[in-house]
């Protein structure tokens, strides 16, 4: 546009006023990500009810791991890596597992073996391992989740169920969402270069279908259900457990809850 021209359309009262509030919303949406609604986006067919009937506001996801009854097989990140299109090179994971053993001394080691994903092989060391297990690890989809806060463009959000999101289509892959995640785990996909996370297979559980991780479970230690239910398998575990969350002095509030979790795991 010329310097004339734009001379000409800034001088209709008009068109000058809507060009103007259009660059204040622009900015607006960049420097209030609060206020761009990074929070909770509306999406699919009206507000929150997706095309095959989900409501998304008559349910809240979470999941629940039994520390006791994981063994360490690897299938919940496999089959992780193949429904979502992971890339399979190491350090990209949406959900992993790690090995805690703890020694006669107090001494804590931890291992994580490209994931998980092929499993645990048995060590042989002299070490006095007095006790060894598995803890699965993912996004806890927090109910006050700082990687929301700090994404300068609302990429990352909230959703109404409680899954937190990313839309790829405005990442910058700036970054942030990353470095605020206390969990890690986040990671820039290397082709895309955007956010990329857990999302409890959101396509799935929109269907009626569970996460990936949990259908491949063998030994079911993963548990996926409703928060608001009473009849949901999660609310049951979380009444028969000892519940605990990782890093509680954080207030993420996460939706993933760990029973017989040891003091040790961080």
């Amino acid at each position: 546009m010329s310097i004339l021209n734009i001379l000409n359309f800034t001088s209709q009262p008009q068109k000058r006023r809507s060009f103007v509030k259009t660059v204040l919303l622009s900015v607006a949406a960049i420097t209030l990500p609060g206020r761009s609604g990074s929070q909770e986006k509306p999406k699919k067919k009206s507000g929150w009810v997706y095309d095959n009937g989900y409501d998304a506001t008559e349910h809240l996801w979470g999941m629940g791991v039994n520390i006791d009854d994981c063994i360490g097989c690897g299938r919940c990140v496999a089959s992780c890596k193949e429904e979502n299109n992971v890339p399979k090179l190491p350090f990209f994971f949406r959900t992993w597992v790690e090995r805690y053993e703890i020694e006669a001394n107090g001494r804590v080691s931890v291992s994580s073996p490209n994931g998980g994903y092929d499993s645990f092989k048995p060590e042989i060391s002299d070490k006095q391992t007095i006790r060894s297990f598995f803890v699965p690890k993912l996004c806890n989809h927090c109910d006050n989740p700082p990687c929301v806060q700090v994404c300068p463009v609302g990429a990352t959000f909230k959703t109404v169920d409680g899954v937190i999101l990313v839309d790829k289509d405005y990442c910058i892959g700036c970054r942030y969402c990353i470095q605020a995640c206390p969990y890690g785990a986040r990671f820039l996909h290397p082709v895309t270069r955007t956010a990329e996370k857990c999302t409890f297979c959101y396509h799935r559980i929109t269907k009626g279908m569970s996460p990936a991780c949990v259908e491949n479970c063998p030994t079911q230690a993963r548990i996926f259900g409703e928060l608001k239910k009473g009849a949901s398998p999660l609310v049951r575990f979380k009444r028969m457990h000892n519940i605990n969350v990782l890093k509680p002095n954080l207030n993420t509030e996460p939706k993933v809850y760990y029973a017989n979790l040891d003091m040790e795991v961080s």
